[in-house]
């Protein structure tokens, strides 16, 4: 499951890895704008995030880090709803996995400074995605388990080693004479 923190739109995506392929699950937002103050928005944020848990049990959630901007307001805005989601995620024992909006969008675009609008474009092209999302907070959500997705992949079908003995234990037919 991704997320993309916000207090006035919530994006989210969720999908399924399947033979090391990924499928999508769902994508959508959380409309928080017409509630009256911050504390009902991250009441609100807890509530859907825990609900979209229990409705998906995800394995795992990859959340998009702050960005440090030069309003302070609205990064410590960013940063509570942020922290929200995470409680919600650490109330059902999901593990939380962060990444820069950087690192979300080099993992899909391939740079890392692309905008929304591409992020989205290459998302649509990589999964089945029926109409594209209104609000780009859903893609960028998406982008995010996605980031997570490959970012894990590479490592989890390849052994480590403590030192050369050991790779040559464990792999003496590829060693030349």
């Amino acid at each position: 499951m991704g997320i993309d923190p916000g207090t006035t739109i919530m994006g989210y995506g969720l999908i399924k890895e399947r033979e090391n392929k990924l499928a999508l699950i769902s994508i959508g937002v959380i409309h928080l704008s017409k509630l009256e103050n911050q504390a009902l928005k991250l009441k609100k944020i807890f509530e859907r995030t825990l609900a979209l848990i229990d409705e998906y049990h995800p394995d795992e959630l990859a959340i998009e880090a702050p960005f440090y901007g030069k309003n302070v307001q609205s990064m410590l805005k960013l940063g509570r709803a942020q922290g929200v989601a995470m409680a919600a995620a650490l109330y059902r024992s999901v593990p939380i996995f962060e990444y820069s909006p950087k690192k979300i969008k080099q993992a899909i675009t391939g740079n890392g400074n692309a905008s929304k609008e591409q992020v989205a474009a290459m998302l649509m092209s990589m999964m089945v995605i029926d109409d594209k999302p209104r609000h780009l907070d859903a893609t960028d959500g998406l982008a995010a388990a996605v980031c997570h997705f490959f970012q894990k992949s590479p490592n989890e079908h390849t052994p480590s080693y403590s030192g050369w003995g050991q790779f040559i234990n464990k792999n003496p037919g590829r060693i030349n004479q």
